[in-house]
């Protein structure tokens, strides 16, 4: 019997084997292209067709791209340089104009201002966008508002400082009146206070401060502002205002205020329905008519105040959508907190509201920056007009594509940059797993 269970008894391993990789079929790259690739026979033919095409298009493409042509001087030059009238770029004209189409005509002398705009804007904004980022830097993103446009249009430093007291006297207004006359009454206050600042006391004490003590950048007028500059001014400047605009519009649309509600609707639904490019020229030409006689209006002013407006109908019906999709229970917790209707939305309503709407407020974002091009239309030279106005000249007729690829290019990565935050800020704020 021993001699059988001998037998019988199997070897019993005393340490255990090493793991051994996995086949390389199913991990890595080779495993994403059969899941996602060759999964199948259509998605494989669609697979080797759209392969097929993108070699056509880069066969294409590439030679035309890779030309060393970024010394010539003319599109003449460009075409003895290469021995052919279309087999490549013509690479030279950027070389040429690249300052043309970020700056404009913008004053050379003077272009450290628009740069160093630019650089205060990305620090600003920095810590709206970034939590990680210390918060002091706030004080910036307070004060910029009103340091940009002395940067970039320069005058006296007191005009500024004298629009931000305005805006300081409404705060105090609201903060220390809301007992006296209630919330309401000191918001009605505040606004009437500023709007009186602004209209009649602010440029005649800000005249006054100056002549004591003259700080002041040299005056660069509107029409020498263009290209990428005009573009990103429009839309730094129209972003910024259309967002809390369009916050006020949707809450008020939703308003039980009759006279409120009837307002933004009327406001959303008229400039809903009509073209930006109706606006703009009503910016351009009409509004002077309606103006006292004698009244300088800054016209970029007022195509930015038109392209606000614009972007703000359309960003207020984006929120109401956020809105409309929290469920009654948020507002009945706001109510049994003992919160009164703005504490509710602070806190509450509203941070929910944005959240939803992420995706349409950048999308609403990015097509306000793509629409600032319609502004050549009016006679102001953004990208699109300066490469109209560059392809006029004569060392330049004919390029076309270098010019145009070169502005697209710079939209690209403005607009991705945007796209690639709004996602990261859906992650960050997902609270679902």
């Amino acid at each position: 019997m021993s001699d059988t269970h001998a037998k019988t008894v199997s070897f019993v391993r005393t340490e255990m084997l090493p793991e051994k990789a996995p086949p390389i079929t199913s991990i890595g790259p080779i495993a994403w292209a059969r899941e996602n690739l060759f999964s199948g026979p259509i998605n494989t033919i669609i697979t080797l067709l759209s392969l097929a095409f993108i070699y056509l298009i880069l066969s294409i493409l590439l030679p035309w791209m890779f030309s060393n042509t970024w010394s010539a001087t003319s599109l003449r030059e460009c075409r003895e340089m290469t021995g052919t009238d279309h087999g490549s770029a013509c690479w030279g004209v950027i070389r040429e104009r690249w300052e043309q189409i970020l700056f404009g005509f913008y004053p050379q002398e003077e272009r450290w201002r628009p740069i160093l705009a630019l650089v205060l804007l990305i620090v600003a904004i920095a810590p709206i966008l970034f939590t990680a980022v210390p918060r002091k830097v706030l004080w910036l993103s307070a004060i910029y508002p009103f340091l940009m446009p002395w940067l970039l249009w320069g005058g006296t430093i007191w005009l500024p400082v004298m629009v931000a007291l305005g805006f300081v006297i409404a705060y105090l207004i609201v903060r220390f009146g809301e007992d006296l006359i209630g919330s309401l009454g000191s918001m009605v206050g505040a606004v009437a206070a500023a709007v009186i600042w602004w209209l009649f006391l602010a440029s005649p004490i800000a005249n006054a401060f100056a002549s004591v003590l003259p700080l002041a950048l040299e005056t660069v007028g509107s029409r020498e502002f263009g290209g990428l500059l005009l573009s990103i001014t429009i839309g730094v400047v129209a972003i910024g205002l259309s967002l809390p605009i369009g916050i006020v519009l949707a809450l008020g649309r939703q308003s039980d205020l009759l006279i409120v509600k009837t307002i933004c609707v009327g406001f959303i639904e008229f400039i809903r329905g009509v073209p930006l490019i109706t606006l703009l020229f009503v910016a351009s030409t009409l509004l002077n008519i309606f103006l006292p006689p004698g009244t300088s209006f800054d016209i970029i002013l007022r195509v930015i105040i038109m392209v606000t407006l614009f972007s703000a109908a359309y960003m207020a019906e984006v929120i109401r959508g956020g809105l409309a999709a929290l469920p009654k229970g948020q507002y009945e917790g706001g109510d049994s907190l003992g919160l009164n209707y703005w504490q509710a939305q602070r806190l509450i309503i509203m941070p929910q509201a944005l959240k939803i709407s992420i995706p349409g407020i950048v999308s609403t974002f990015i097509g306000l920056f793509k629409d600032t091009t319609l502004v050549s239309i009016i006679g102001l030279l953004d990208p699109i007009g300066l490469a109209t106005a560059i392809r006029a000249d004569s060392d330049w007729i004919g390029v076309l594509w270098e010019l145009y690829g070169f502005i697209a290019l710079l939209f690209f990565v403005i607009c991705f940059g945007m796209s690639r935050y709004s996602m990261y800020l859906e992650r960050k704020l997902k609270t679902s797993h």
